[in-house]
């Protein structure tokens, strides 16, 4: 099993390799580099990531502005996403990042320094827009994503209700009265298997649009 201490000699070996002085549990810094005048590096070495790490890190960034974290490099599914979270997270907090290999490769993710994300103004679009054409605040903010309600959501639930109370009707009939205009794509579509097309362009509600109803608070439409 691997140790703290065994990510020690590969990035030891990093940093000689580029000309640096390096010694190991120097005061409360797992590793301390020099290289000439130039400002001390820091590096906190972890078998994973966690958030004590970024804390120990963060606080070294009163010492010297150049700060790594050393970590083995996450295995597994979700290997990929842990990387580019965490990688994120470091230069968000302007940390460098150094990952170890299981062959004991020593390789440097991003380099400690000032980080400006680039806004995305689609996203952004995208996010008020959701926000104008959700009706009320029908969510609890922290609750897991299963069963929120979105804005699409809002809008098969109307085209469910109209179902609940006028039986099977046409798309564009459902449109009109309830203001969904995707209406008949939303009915096509049946992402929630809340619909079912009884002739072309007429729809009506499945026993699974009932359930949906009811658990949505709207028992007293379960039934024509």
């Amino acid at each position: 099993m691997m140790r703290e201490q065994d990510l020690y000699a590969p990035v030891k070996m990093l940093l000689e390799g580029q000309g640096y002085t390096v010694k190991g549990e120097v005061g409360s810094a797992d590793i301390v580099a020099r290289r000439g005048d130039e400002p001390p590096v820091i590096v906190e070495l972890k078998l994973r990531f966690s958030l004590a790490l970024f804390h120990q890190a963060v606080a070294r960034l009163a010492i010297t502005d150049v700060v790594y974290i050393a970590v083995c490099r996450p295995g597994g599914r979700t290997a990929r996403r842990t990387l580019r979270d965490n990688l994120a997270l470091c230069r968000r907090l302007g940390l460098g990042l150094i990952t170890l290999s299981a062959d004991g490769r020593a390789e440097v993710q991003c380099d400690p320094g000032p980080y400006a994300p680039r806004k995305s103004n689609p996203r952004r679009a995208r996010l008020l827009r959701e926000f104008e054409r959700l009706k009320g605040d029908p969510n609890t903010g922290g609750s897991t994503r299963r069963g929120i309600v979105t804005v699409y959501r809002q809008d098969a639930l109307a085209c469910a209700v109209h179902l609940a109370q006028n039986g099977a009707s046409k798309g564009a009939d459902v449109a009109r009265a309830t203001g969904v205009a995707r209406a008949t794509r939303i009915m096509s579509d049946n992402h929630y298997g809340w619909f079912q097309r009884v002739r072309t362009g007429i729809y009506d509600l499945t026993k699974s649009g009932q359930t949906g109803l009811a658990y949505h608070g709207c028992k007293h439409l379960q039934a024509r």
